[in-house]
């Protein structure tokens, strides 16, 4: 194409662009000048402070046969709307779907069939009136009475192609819900996931608990963390990484079963997986491991899966993951060798390590050590291949500063991993109660923070106090809610089941 014929389209599209503009802004201007209308005549919608409804949309159509020639009173956005002189049509959307209205100038009467006939796509109506079936056999409300309950100032997308500017979507998650009935399903779905997790616990004893999120000492994980200054104390406090160190406090205090559902913060960067804020959910259980957490994870999968999806069997993708037979349990050592075809029990010195990664072309850093060698191993060759649910078991205790060691294999620790697609989806130990061991392992990450590792634990002395007084043998664990709640919707990114994601701020 010539430069000529490129400048002559870009015109064009800019000219239509303009056109397309001026014609919206002429439609708001329409709507604005209904809505004054409305007022100036007493009828301002906006000063209606309740309507009450007896049924949603789908609760008139399951429950049709019994319902068939009475009256019900609905409301929810005009979706639709068709005016056939003495008769009209339109569509009801709320929040369990939608269904067809009736609308009669000589039901409602003169003046308000009048004003129907004005109102638009996108404002929200009460209608009430008789259930019955239209000659085409369409379940449908014969409306006695429509009340305009808020008028709709802009103008929703054209309704054949929805809102499919991903990017708008995040933004506009209003909208959104509004044009997808798919994504409102997620957020249903997304609201049983968590209230399925809760009445699981609460039957196991467990109780949930709330601890802070505004902290001087964000640990727990590693990540880095957001930072803010408290004006009142003049203190820099930091919004917390993990929920971990708290929970473990209660558990000194004799609150033997305790978990905690919240939102924590991680300065990190955004993929289909990761949101710089996001739910985690962390429980620990007195008196067992990581092999209790293990039961308590398998079994907990099973329940929520069946309470939301109604199987054990979840599709993600093109892949089909069964929850309903024994979960696979393997170190991380022995997938390793599976997986790579390097057996770490036989690599004895970091400089051995280190040799064999550069034969396979794995990248570290000088301040690596052994195990964190084997965990680059286990990433670059192994997490693609856990697609089944999968515990990953026995990590270095270089990657695991607050899990217990192994007895007979102290170069390892009483650590899981939950794989399911590839993905982690839980981390969990036999947690460490030796406030000695727990100051060394402080130590060694104030190590890897001087040598500029800023994911790195600082000590916490009043954590290691709490140790100090004695706390039982413990399993905690930490779930990530959101790719649990993709997993069950089949979502493929996690802005998806977020309602409102981290976005770039826009500049006007």
């Amino acid at each position: 194409m010539s430069q000529e014929n490129t400048s002559q389209n870009n015109q064009k599209n800019q000219n239509k662009s303009q056109n397309n503009q001026q014609d919206i802004n002429q439609l708001l201007k329409v709507r604005r000048e209904k809505l004054a209308a409305l007022q100036e005549a007493g009828k301002d919608p906006f000063l209606i402070t309740k309507y009450d409804v007896t049924h949603h949309s789908q609760d008139v159509k399951d429950s049709f046969d019994a319902l068939e020639g009475t009256n019900v009173t609905i409301a929810g956005r005009m979706m639709f709307k068709r005016v056939m002189g003495k008769a009209s049509f339109c569509n009801i959307q709320d929040l369990k779907g939608n269904i067809q209205c009736y609308v009669a100038r000589d039901s409602i009467g003169e003046e308000a069939y009048t004003d129907f006939k004005k109102y638009d796509v996108g404002d929200i109506l009460g209608i009430s009136g008789e259930v019955f079936r239209t000659k085409t056999g369409e379940m449908s409300i014969h409306a006695a009475s429509v009340t305009l309950l808020s008028k709709s100032l802009q103008i929703l997308p054209e309704k054949f192609h929805g809102l499919t500017d991903t990017d708008m979507r995040y933004r506009q998650r209003y909208v959104d819900l509004i044009m997808n009935a798919e994504v409102k399903d997620t957020f249903v779905k997304r609201s049983k996931v968590l209230s399925s997790i809760r009445r699981y616990l609460d039957d196991q004893g467990f109780m949930e608990v709330e601890t802070p999120m505004l902290v001087s000492n964000a640990g727990g994980a590693a990540a880095r963390p957001f930072e803010t200054h408290f004006n009142a104390l003049d203190e820099d406090l930091k919004l917390r990484i993990s929920l971990e160190l708290y929970l473990k406090r209660l558990i000194v205090g004799g609150m033997e079963r305790v978990y905690e559902i919240g939102r924590v913060f991680r300065n990190e960067g955004l993929d289909t997986r990761h949101n710089p804020e996001f739910t985690l959910m962390e429980l620990y259980q007195a008196y067992t491991d990581y092999h209790g957490m293990m039961d308590l994870t398998e079994n907990l999968y099973r329940y929520v899966a069946r309470e939301v999806t109604g199987s054990e069997i979840l599709t993600y993708g093109e892949h089909q993951m069964d929850l309903s037979k024994p979960f696979e349990r393997i170190t991380m050592v022995d997938a390793v060798r599976k997986y790579a075809g390097v057996d770490f029990n036989e690599i004895h010195t970091l400089e051995e390590a280190r040799a064999i990664a550069k034969e396979k072309h794995i990248e570290y850093e000088e301040r690596h050590k052994k195990g964190d060698i084997l965990n680059l191993f286990f990433e670059e060759f192994v997490e693609e291949h856990l697609i089944q649910p999968t515990f990953v078991m026995d990590h270095p205790i270089e990657i695991s500063p607050l899990t217990k060691k192994k007895p007979d294999n102290p170069e390892y620790v009483e650590r899981f991993e939950f794989f399911m697609n590839g993905w982690e989806m839980a981390n969990a130990y036999s947690e460490l109660n030796d406030p000695i061991d727990q100051r060394a392992r402080f130590a060694a990450q104030e190590e890897l923070l001087a040598a500029g590792d800023d994911e790195a634990n600082h000590t916490d002395e009043d954590f290691l106090n709490a140790l100090s007084i004695g706390m039982p043998p413990t399993g905690g664990i930490g779930f990530g809610i959101d790719r649990m709640v993709m997993m069950m919707t089949n979502a493929p990114s996690i802005r998806d089941v977020l309602a409102f994601p981290t976005m770039k701020t826009i500049e006007k």
